[in-house]
């Protein structure tokens, strides 16, 4: 992971000609058109311009024109923009990653979700976060994806990334999914089981937690493999190098097909004799950052982990109390 040690560039007085930002809403819930609205009117007053993709213009009753709002092109969506603000859950922003995957344009997530681990701010700091893009006090991390790429044949017949995971996984309840799993070229074990997790640090609070692998702190390098309900003797996460490949091959003798999953959203049909490779991807997604609180302390907010008691070192305890009472 990646880590901007200086703030975007900040605007003097009013906001600099031709600013843009997406907007990416879920704009099924009323909570996120009212909230999506109000970005869109203090944005629009200070000249930046809001640019929507067409469906959401519609669901938010927003006409593009010369109210400073525009239609996003379906070329390149985020282009010419200094960042995508989503106003959702974690869906929505693996959505909106989606969206501009193969840019560096950052994404800064306002949570209206429940838990919302790749949010930056929540729904309430509605002020402060306008404020924030309004004169560009923001950082970016760059976080690790994948690059996953589906073979039949010795052809490649599939190619998809993902930022949380890649999943594979049997396609029918009452069958048992058989796989090898390789790691660098070598074999490492043959399961049957109900599915292989690949993931991200980013994505090591997602699936892969709820598979029983471990949390990654973002700053970890690193790629996670984790098997699901395998029966074997050796079926523990793994956690391997950054630059490693990692390989499951669906066994031919398989009875029935397998999926393959990434980020819960994009899904291919895996064949018996099928081989899925994982790898670090070329490009990371960009995460927008306004608070410097350490992972630990998102850990904690995000699953309401008990620390009562905790008392740490007097050092720590004085400067966390100065930055409160700051």
């Amino acid at each position: 992971m990646t880590t901007s040690t200086e703030p975007a560039n900040e605007s003097t007085g009013a906001a600099a000609e031709g600013r843009r930002v997406l907007l990416v809403a879920h704009t099924g819930r009323d909570e996120a058109r009212e909230v999506a609205r109000a970005f869109t009117k203090a944005l629009t007053a200070h000249g930046i311009v809001v640019r929507l993709f067409p469906s959401e213009a519609a669901g938010l009753g927003l006409e593009p024109g010369g109210d400073g709002i525009e239609i996003a092109p379906d070329a390149d969506p985020s282009g010419g923009c200094e960042l995508v603000l989503v106003i959702g859950g974690d869906g929505t922003i693996l959505r909106a990653a989606e969206l501009i995957h193969g840019t560096l344009t950052p994404v800064l997530g306002v949570n209206l979700g429940h838990v919302g681990f790749l949010a930056e701010a929540e729904y309430d700091d509605l002020e402060s976060t306008i404020d924030a893009v309004v004169h560009r006090r923001y950082t970016w991390e760059d976080r690790l994806t994948l690059d996953v790429s589906v073979h039949r044949d010795g052809e490649v017949i599939a190619r998809t990334f993902a930022l949380n995971e890649a999943s594979v996984e049997k396609a029918a309840r009452e069958r048992m999914l058989e796989v090898v799993v390789e790691i660098d070229g070598r074999p490492l074990s043959r399961w049957g089981c109900d599915g292989v997790v690949c993931a991200t640090p980013t994505g090591s609070t997602a699936y892969n937690f709820s598979a029983g692998g471990p949390v990654v702190w973002p700053g970890v390098e690193a790629l996670l493999l984790v098997p699901i309900s395998a029966h074997a003797l050796f079926a523990r996460p793994l956690v391997v190098a950054p630059t490693s490949v990692m390989a499951v091959e669906v066994l031919a003798r398989t009875d029935g097909a397998g999926v393959l999953w990434c980020d819960g959203r994009r899904t291919v049909e895996l064949p018996p004799g099928a081989r899925i490779e994982v790898r670090r991807g070329e490009v990371p997604v960009r995460l927008v950052r306004l608070h410097e609180a350490p992972f630990t302390d998102r850990l904690v907010a995000k699953f309401g982990l008990p620390v009562e008691g905790w008392r740490g070192s007097t050092e720590r305890r004085r400067r966390m109390a100065e930055e409160t009472d700051a």
